[in-house]
Protein backbone atom coordinates (compact mmCIF):
# COMPACT_ATOMS: atom_id res chain seq x y z
CA UNK A 1 0.00 0.00 0.00
CA UNK A 2 1.26 3.24 -0.74
CA UNK A 3 1.78 6.49 1.86
CA UNK A 4 -0.65 8.79 1.45
CA UNK A 5 2.06 11.52 2.32
CA UNK A 6 5.23 11.69 2.29
CA UNK A 7 7.87 12.22 5.44
CA UNK A 8 11.61 12.06 5.49
CA UNK A 9 12.97 8.94 5.77
CA UNK A 10 15.80 9.83 7.65
CA UNK A 11 13.64 11.16 10.24
CA UNK A 12 11.09 8.41 10.14
CA UNK A 13 13.32 5.08 8.76
CA UNK A 14 10.64 2.95 9.34
CA UNK A 15 8.75 0.30 7.61
CA UNK A 16 5.15 1.02 7.35
CA UNK A 17 2.35 -2.03 7.69
CA UNK A 18 -1.33 -1.86 6.87
CA UNK A 19 -3.96 -3.62 8.87
CA UNK A 20 -7.37 -3.99 7.09
CA UNK A 21 -10.18 -2.56 9.70
CA UNK A 22 -13.57 -2.72 8.38
CA UNK A 23 -13.58 -0.83 4.85
CA UNK A 24 -10.32 1.96 5.77
CA UNK A 25 -7.29 0.34 7.22
CA UNK A 26 -4.73 1.10 10.32
CA UNK A 27 -1.41 2.39 9.39
CA UNK A 28 1.61 1.42 12.19
CA UNK A 29 4.57 0.62 12.74
CA UNK A 30 6.38 -2.48 14.15
CA UNK A 31 10.24 -2.37 14.77
CA UNK A 32 12.58 -4.38 17.24
CA UNK A 33 12.33 -7.18 18.99
CA UNK A 34 11.93 -7.93 22.52
CA UNK A 35 9.41 -6.80 25.21
CA UNK A 36 6.99 -5.45 23.39
CA UNK A 37 5.63 -1.51 23.99
CA UNK A 38 2.40 0.09 22.61
CA UNK A 39 2.85 3.44 21.98
CA UNK A 40 -0.08 5.28 21.68
CA UNK A 41 -0.74 9.02 20.40
CA UNK A 42 -3.05 12.12 21.03
CA UNK A 43 -4.07 15.07 19.03
CA UNK A 44 -3.93 15.74 16.04
CA UNK A 45 -0.10 13.52 16.44
CA UNK A 46 0.70 10.12 14.73
CA UNK A 47 3.25 7.23 15.40
CA UNK A 48 5.73 10.49 13.56
CA UNK A 49 5.84 10.87 17.17
CA UNK A 50 7.43 8.37 18.49
CA UNK A 51 9.90 8.16 15.66
CA UNK A 52 13.03 9.04 18.13
CA UNK A 53 12.01 6.61 20.95
CA UNK A 54 11.61 3.84 18.43
CA UNK A 55 15.13 4.59 17.09
CA UNK A 56 16.87 4.40 20.34
CA UNK A 57 14.79 1.18 21.93
CA UNK A 58 14.59 -0.95 18.76
CA UNK A 59 17.40 -3.34 19.05
CA UNK A 60 15.77 -3.60 23.02
CA UNK A 61 12.13 -3.90 22.40
CA UNK A 62 9.45 -4.87 19.86
CA UNK A 63 8.34 -1.05 19.40
CA UNK A 64 4.35 -0.99 17.93
CA UNK A 65 3.28 2.53 17.60
CA UNK A 66 -0.52 2.64 15.47
CA UNK A 67 -1.57 5.58 13.80
CA UNK A 68 -5.34 5.91 14.81
CA UNK A 69 -7.95 5.69 11.95
CA UNK A 70 -8.10 9.37 10.14
CA UNK A 71 -4.92 10.32 11.90
CA UNK A 72 -0.88 9.28 10.36
CA UNK A 73 -1.16 7.02 7.34
CA UNK A 74 -4.64 5.29 8.54
CA UNK A 75 -7.42 5.31 6.49
CA UNK A 76 -11.26 5.74 8.34
CA UNK A 77 -13.53 3.31 7.28
CA UNK A 78 -17.07 4.35 6.38
CA UNK A 79 -19.26 5.72 8.78
CA UNK A 80 -16.06 6.26 11.84
CA UNK A 81 -17.36 9.29 13.94
CA UNK A 82 -13.25 9.51 15.16
CA UNK A 83 -14.37 9.31 18.81
CA UNK A 84 -12.11 8.42 21.36
CA UNK A 85 -14.74 5.05 22.20
CA UNK A 86 -14.00 4.33 18.24
CA UNK A 87 -10.57 4.56 18.56
CA UNK A 88 -10.58 2.78 21.77
CA UNK A 89 -12.20 0.07 19.50
CA UNK A 90 -9.58 0.12 16.39
CA UNK A 91 -6.81 -0.67 19.23
CA UNK A 92 -8.77 -3.34 20.33
CA UNK A 93 -8.56 -4.62 17.08
CA UNK A 94 -4.79 -4.01 16.82
CA UNK A 95 -3.82 -5.96 19.79
CA UNK A 96 -6.06 -8.99 18.85
CA UNK A 97 -5.01 -9.18 15.47
CA UNK A 98 -1.50 -8.81 16.27
CA UNK A 99 -1.63 -11.08 19.31
CA UNK A 100 0.82 -8.76 21.19
CA UNK A 101 1.08 -10.19 24.87
CA UNK A 102 2.64 -8.75 28.34
CA UNK A 103 2.68 -5.37 27.09
CA UNK A 104 4.18 -1.64 28.39
CA UNK A 105 1.41 0.55 27.26
CA UNK A 106 2.62 4.31 26.72
CA UNK A 107 0.14 6.79 26.85
CA UNK A 108 0.50 10.76 26.27
CA UNK A 109 -2.55 13.12 25.23
CA UNK A 110 -5.97 11.35 24.38
CA UNK A 111 -3.56 8.24 24.37
CA UNK A 112 -4.20 8.02 28.00
CA UNK A 113 -8.22 7.33 27.76
CA UNK A 114 -7.61 5.47 24.82
CA UNK A 115 -4.68 2.86 26.00
CA UNK A 116 -6.70 3.24 29.54
CA UNK A 117 -10.03 1.76 28.44
CA UNK A 118 -8.09 -1.11 27.87
CA UNK A 119 -5.75 -1.07 30.88
CA UNK A 120 -8.14 -1.61 33.24
CA UNK A 121 -9.50 -4.73 31.52
CA UNK A 122 -6.83 -6.32 30.29
CA UNK A 123 -4.58 -6.20 33.58
CA UNK A 124 -3.27 -9.75 32.95
CA UNK A 125 -2.09 -8.88 29.44
CA UNK A 126 0.26 -5.82 30.73
CA UNK A 127 3.50 -5.51 32.41
CA UNK A 128 3.80 -2.15 32.88
CA UNK A 129 2.88 1.27 31.70
CA UNK A 130 4.59 4.93 30.68
CA UNK A 131 1.79 8.03 31.37
CA UNK A 132 2.73 11.27 30.05
CA UNK A 133 0.50 14.65 30.29
CA UNK A 134 -2.87 12.72 30.33
CA UNK A 135 -5.48 11.55 31.68
CA UNK A 136 -8.62 9.30 32.14
CA UNK A 137 -11.19 10.77 33.82
CA UNK A 138 -13.94 12.90 33.16
CA UNK A 139 -12.70 16.56 32.96
CA UNK A 140 -13.10 18.56 36.11
CA UNK A 141 -10.81 21.62 36.13
CA UNK A 142 -11.60 24.50 34.42
CA UNK A 143 -8.89 24.93 31.63
CA UNK A 144 -9.50 21.61 30.17
CA UNK A 145 -13.42 22.29 29.95
CA UNK A 146 -12.75 25.98 28.34
CA UNK A 147 -9.95 23.97 26.05
CA UNK A 148 -13.21 21.61 25.23
CA UNK A 149 -15.46 24.76 24.61
CA UNK A 150 -13.34 26.86 22.42
CA UNK A 151 -11.45 23.92 20.33
CA UNK A 152 -14.64 21.99 19.72
CA UNK A 153 -17.43 24.13 19.77
CA UNK A 154 -19.30 25.52 16.97
CA UNK A 155 -18.49 27.63 14.92
CA UNK A 156 -15.83 29.27 15.89
CA UNK A 157 -13.59 25.48 17.09
CA UNK A 158 -15.27 24.08 13.82
CA UNK A 159 -13.45 27.00 11.56
CA UNK A 160 -10.44 26.88 13.72
CA UNK A 161 -9.92 23.14 13.06
CA UNK A 162 -11.39 22.32 9.73
CA UNK A 163 -10.58 25.88 7.86
CA UNK A 164 -7.03 26.71 9.51
CA UNK A 165 -5.96 23.41 11.03
CA UNK A 166 -5.20 25.08 14.55
CA UNK A 167 -4.14 22.00 15.70
CA UNK A 168 -0.94 20.38 13.07
CA UNK A 169 -0.62 24.11 12.60
CA UNK A 170 -0.70 26.14 15.67
CA UNK A 171 -0.74 24.31 18.67
CA UNK A 172 1.98 21.07 17.70
CA UNK A 173 4.44 23.67 17.50
CA UNK A 174 3.20 25.56 20.74
CA UNK A 175 3.44 22.38 22.53
CA UNK A 176 7.26 21.84 22.19
CA UNK A 177 9.37 23.50 24.44
CA UNK A 178 12.60 23.44 22.61
CA UNK A 179 11.78 25.65 19.74
CA UNK A 180 14.70 25.03 17.83
CA UNK A 181 13.07 21.65 17.19
CA UNK A 182 10.09 22.87 15.57
CA UNK A 183 12.04 22.63 12.28
CA UNK A 184 10.16 23.06 8.80
CA UNK A 185 10.30 19.48 8.11
CA UNK A 186 8.73 19.23 11.77
CA UNK A 187 5.82 20.82 10.78
CA UNK A 188 5.50 19.11 7.56
CA UNK A 189 4.90 15.90 9.34
CA UNK A 190 2.12 17.04 11.46
CA UNK A 191 0.50 19.23 9.00
CA UNK A 192 0.73 16.92 5.75
CA UNK A 193 -1.84 14.59 7.03
CA UNK A 194 -4.81 17.06 7.15
CA UNK A 195 -4.41 18.58 3.48
CA UNK A 196 -8.27 19.09 2.94
CA UNK A 197 -11.20 20.54 5.56
CA UNK A 198 -12.65 17.12 5.36
CA UNK A 199 -9.10 15.29 6.39
CA UNK A 200 -8.76 17.51 9.31
CA UNK A 201 -12.80 16.51 11.38
CA UNK A 202 -11.24 14.06 13.17
CA UNK A 203 -8.85 16.76 15.15
CA UNK A 204 -11.94 18.91 15.88
CA UNK A 205 -13.59 15.95 17.59
CA UNK A 206 -10.97 15.04 20.11
CA UNK A 207 -11.17 18.39 22.04
CA UNK A 208 -15.53 18.06 21.76
CA UNK A 209 -14.74 14.85 23.27
CA UNK A 210 -13.46 16.33 26.07
CA UNK A 211 -16.82 16.70 27.10
CA UNK A 212 -19.18 14.32 25.28
CA UNK A 213 -17.69 11.32 26.55
CA UNK A 214 -17.60 12.28 30.04
CA UNK A 215 -19.82 8.83 30.70
CA UNK A 216 -17.17 6.54 29.51
CA UNK A 217 -14.18 8.33 31.07
CA UNK A 218 -15.99 7.82 34.10
CA UNK A 219 -16.49 4.60 33.39
CA UNK A 220 -12.89 3.80 32.61
CA UNK A 221 -12.04 6.02 35.89
CA UNK A 222 -13.82 3.79 38.15
CA UNK A 223 -11.71 1.21 37.60
CA UNK A 224 -8.75 2.62 37.79
CA UNK A 225 -8.12 0.50 41.04
CA UNK A 226 -7.72 -2.76 38.31
CA UNK A 227 -3.95 -1.33 38.01
CA UNK A 228 -3.29 -0.81 41.77
CA UNK A 229 -0.40 -3.25 41.19
CA UNK A 230 0.97 -2.45 37.96
CA UNK A 231 4.19 -1.20 37.67
CA UNK A 232 4.45 2.61 36.53
CA UNK A 233 6.53 5.51 35.28
CA UNK A 234 5.14 9.15 34.99
CA UNK A 235 6.71 11.38 33.01
CA UNK A 236 5.52 15.38 33.32
CA UNK A 237 6.16 17.99 31.35
CA UNK A 238 5.87 21.52 33.45
CA UNK A 239 5.66 24.01 30.59
CA UNK A 240 2.77 22.36 29.35
CA UNK A 241 -0.21 25.42 29.08
CA UNK A 242 -2.85 22.69 27.42
CA UNK A 243 -4.60 21.73 31.28
CA UNK A 244 -2.38 19.59 32.55
CA UNK A 245 -1.12 20.91 36.13
CA UNK A 246 1.06 18.91 38.19
CA UNK A 247 -2.23 17.92 40.19
CA UNK A 248 -3.22 16.18 37.58
CA UNK A 249 0.15 14.50 37.94
CA UNK A 250 -0.98 13.99 41.52
CA UNK A 251 -3.92 11.76 40.72
CA UNK A 252 -2.04 9.95 38.47
CA UNK A 253 0.28 8.75 41.34
CA UNK A 254 -2.55 7.94 43.35
CA UNK A 255 -4.28 5.37 40.84
CA UNK A 256 -0.99 3.99 40.24
CA UNK A 257 0.69 3.66 43.30
CA UNK A 258 4.00 1.45 42.43
CA UNK A 259 5.27 4.27 40.22
CA UNK A 260 8.27 6.30 39.59
CA UNK A 261 7.68 9.63 38.85
CA UNK A 262 9.86 12.37 36.68
CA UNK A 263 8.90 16.48 36.58
CA UNK A 264 10.54 17.48 33.38
CA UNK A 265 10.92 21.41 33.67
CA UNK A 266 12.62 21.47 29.74
CA UNK A 267 9.44 19.85 28.31
CA UNK A 268 5.64 20.80 27.45
CA UNK A 269 2.76 18.36 25.95
CA UNK A 270 4.84 16.87 23.44
CA UNK A 271 7.46 15.23 25.75
CA UNK A 272 8.22 12.30 22.87
CA UNK A 273 9.36 15.42 20.97
CA UNK A 274 11.22 17.60 23.95
CA UNK A 275 13.23 14.54 25.59
CA UNK A 276 12.23 11.52 23.71
CA UNK A 277 15.36 10.30 26.08
CA UNK A 278 13.40 10.14 29.13
CA UNK A 279 10.86 8.75 27.49
CA UNK A 280 12.77 5.79 26.33
CA UNK A 281 14.41 5.37 30.11
CA UNK A 282 10.77 5.15 31.37
CA UNK A 283 10.46 2.09 29.48
CA UNK A 284 13.56 0.78 29.91
CA UNK A 285 13.37 1.64 33.61
CA UNK A 286 10.14 -1.27 33.56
Amino acid sequence: MNRPFEVDPVEYPFKDHWLSYRDGHIHYIDEGQGPTVLLLHGNPTWSYLYRNVIKELRGEFRLVAPDYPGFGMSKAPAGYGFTPQEHSEAIYELIRQLDLKDLIVVVQDWGGPIGLHYAVRHRSNLRGIVVMNTWAWPARILPMRLFSLVMGGWPFGYWLQTRRNFFAKVIVPSGIFHTDKVTDQLRKAYTDPFQTPKSRIPTRMFPRQIRKARAWLSDTESKLSNLSDLPARILWGTKDSAGFPLGQMNKWQSYLPLNETEILDDASHYLQEDRPDRVAAAIRGL
